[in-house]
């Protein structure tokens, strides 16, 4: 089984995968002061050709850390945004479907309102929960992007990834 470690989320290392930025204590530039501030544009999404954004919720609950899934959508970036709890995601640049770039998946540590945006093509899968029992995951997409633009690939027992601490 191969084996991964997990990397602390920064600009410079999560790059080449999309963007990111922390939501709840924002350090951007806004309009007002206290008690209504409004911290705008902090983070884009691409959403391909849609006009329609969904937001669902991922929950998951403590499992094994070993990745054994991995998906990616050809037409739209994701979002991703732990509302309760830390989490860690898995991503590895764009390919073809049969060509996935086992040895390049990283782990990165997102901390809880901390908003990712992945860019098209990134391979990823559900988050997993990073310390506590479980969490709760807003993420954007376009709509029923699930059932139209979404290439699943179960690895086999070989390929499968140890998450290492």
């Amino acid at each position: 089984m191969r084996e991964v470690k997990i990397e602390k989320l920064t600009m410079e290392s999560f790059s080449e995968y999309g963007y990111f930025a922390n939501m709840i204590n924002p350090d951007k530039v806004h309009f007002g002061q206290p008690p209504i501030e409004f911290y705008r544009d902090i983070l884009q999404l691409n959403l391909g050709d849609s006009s329609t954004a969904s937001f669902s919720i991922c929950r998951v609950e403590k499992r094994p850390e070993i990745i054994e899934v991995a998906e990616f959508h050809s037409s739209t970036g994701e979002g991703i945004l732990p509302l309760d709890s830390n989490i860690l995601i898995h991503a590895a640049h764009a390919t073809k479907k049969d060509d996935i770039p086992l040895d390049e998946f990283r782990v990165f540590s997102v901390p809880k309102g901390t908003l990712v945006a992945l860019k098209p093509g990134v391979w990823h899968h559900a988050p997993f929960v990073d310390g506590g029992d479980s969490a709760n995951v807003v993420i954007v997409l376009p709509e029923r992007t699930y059932a139209n633009d979404c290439e699943v690939a179960v690895l086999s027992e070989e390929d499968k990834i140890k998450i290492i601490r």
